[in-house]
């Protein structure tokens, strides 16, 4: 996709879509950093898929590689699903001279060619490992940012701070302390993705040494595209059992919006901690197995 974004022209401003959205990014970023960030970036990221479309149970519930491709950036219009969401309104004000149709059609062409077309399909295990790390990073984060928010929180309920500070003239009932947040065992999940962070090293310098194989060249390819299957639990995520990716998930909570590690992060938020434990070890599990496809694949490489 970062080719693709590369090689697809902007109707409007007539540089590649990439360009574009790099500039986009930069410029409603938040902070320098985060505008350096993007700035330095030489590549198209992918954001995780919630649900909210047809990819859902291809994605969701049956493990299929997926892509989400639109266009977008000024407004939603807020028309979505609505009466006013027909034909007269895109042609007046979404894309009066259908340019975004166009470009549409030449994005998921090029994908869908280059897709069928490839010698081998140019799956990319580092960069999935560096995606999967940072959601790892966040849920340990979001684990000791409560443990820190529930002590100070526990302390100015035992000192009356709150009480203290309320309105005297107006009845207050002031909150109830909260358990202790544990620390919970993240060590399988983060020896798991030490080893797939390796692995997808070695399939990449593979990969480069030989490009184009000329044996198992069909059981490379079922390895790499049914691998995403390795991170399906059988039992689905906790209280909705149709959701079985361990990696992303539309929230409980959230409709269309997407929680990555979703067992392990929606058990954090609602202080779960047996399940946290538990949801843990599920996604180490299918970490694992990932990572046996991706040396599966890495051998038949080796194979001159």
């Amino acid at each position: 996709m970062s080719e693709v974004s590369r090689d697809v022209i902007d109707p409007q401003t007539g540089i590649s879509v990439q360009l574009r959205h790099r500039a986009f990014e930069a410029v409603n970023a938040s902070s320098a950093k985060e505008r350096k960030s993007i700035l330095d970036k030489t590549g198209f990221t992918l954001e995780a898929l919630g649900s909210g479309s047809d990819y859902s149970p291809f994605f969701q519930h049956l493990g299929i590689p997926s892509l989400n491709i639109g266009f977008g950036g000024e407004d939603g219009g807020g028309e979505y699903h609505s009466i006013y969401d027909s034909y007269d309104h895109y042609i007046r004000f979404k894309d009066p001279k259908f340019e975004y149709g166009i470009a549409l059609a030449k994005t998921a062409g090029r994908a869908t060619l280059r897709l069928a077309n490839s010698d081998v399909l140019p799956f990319d295990f580092k960069s999935f490992h560096t995606t999967v790390s940072t959601y790892v990073s966040e849920v340990i984060s979001l684990l000791d940012n409560m443990r820190e928010a529930t002590e100070v929180e526990n302390r100015m309920i035992s000192d009356k701070s709150f009480g203290n500070a309320a309105d005297p003239t107006r009845k207050y009932v002031p909150p109830l302390s909260k358990d202790p947040v544990p620390y919970l065992d993240f060590s399988e999940l983060q020896n798991a993705m030490a080893m797939l962070g390796a692995e997808s090293v070695r399939f990449s310098e593979q990969q480069t040494a030989n490009p184009k194989p000329n044996t198992n060249v069909e059981k490379l390819n079922k390895i790499l595209y049914q691998a995403e299957q390795k991170l399906m639990t059988d039992t689905g995520l906790p209280r909705r059992p149709w959701y079985r990716h361990t990696i992303y998930a539309p929230g409980y909570y959230t409709g269309y919006g997407v929680k990555t590690l979703p067992g392990i992060r929606e058990a954090i938020e609602q202080r779960n901690w047996k399940e946290a434990q538990e949801q843990i070890e599920i996604a180490a599990q299918a970490i694992k197995r990932y990572l046996n496809e991706v040396n599966a694949a890495t051998k038949i490489l080796m194979v001159r």
